[in-house]
């Protein structure tokens, strides 16, 4: 599975949809169905965090592919990154949102009693929080690790598959980087961030 990830990411985002990332902690464990992802590049993408090159905070982007790149956004919520690409070029995906397909009790206890099941892990913030994942689990190796582990799921068939503009990003907004299941209530709602300006791009 790692030579399938060490691949660009746009090519990697449609293909991590139905896959499976899987979370056991002593409380239980959760595993989530992907249903939308987003690709970020390295120095040739405006809105990757390694535009401007290697830093400590994105140091784990530049690979070995596989591993988790995990940061925090606004200040609020975590988010989780499939690295990806060749090692030593920066390549990541985003995720997105996804599916509980197991441990759903515990999923619903960290997000909240009310959240509706498609709202549980819909949207990167909620998806984390409601698989577990904060900054310890930054560099973790996907495909080792015995916590937190990315398996294939279920294939998913092409004719499902959209492909958008990126969501909430300022630069490099209309790349059509974003990749989600047509139809399905967990995937989140399109947003255009309101500094974004139309740039040229893949």
């Amino acid at each position: 599975m790692r030579a399938a990830l060490a691949r660009p990411a746009e090519e990697v985002a449609p293909d991590l949809l139905g896959a499976v990332l899987t979370h056991a902690t002593p409380e239980g464990t959760v595993s989530i169905t992907i249903t939308e992802t987003e690709a970020y590049s390295g120095a040739a993408d405006p809105a990757s965090h390694a535009y401007r090159g290697r830093t400590p905070r994105n140091a784990i982007m530049f690979g070995p592919a596989g591993h988790l790149y995990v940061y925090r956004s606004h200040g609020l919520h975590w988010c989780a990154n499939v690295v990806t690409g060749a090692d030593g070029i920066a390549s990541a995906v985003l995720i997105r949102a996804g599916r509980v397909i197991e441990g759903e009790d515990l999923a619903r206890e960290r997000r909240g009693d009310k959240v509706e099941s498609p709202r549980l892990a819909r949207g990167p913030g909620n998806f984390c929080q409601a698989l577990g994942i904060t900054a310890e689990h930054n560099g973790t190796d996907l495909l080792t690790d015995a916590s937190v582990a990315l398996s294939e799921g279920e294939p998913v068939r092409a004719a499902l598959i959209r492909v958008g503009p990126r969501v909430g990003v300022s630069k490099a907004h209309d790349w059509q980087h974003r990749f989600y299941l047509a139809g399905d209530p967990t995937v989140s709602a399109y947003r255009l961030s309101p500094r974004a300006k139309p740039s040229a791009g893949a």
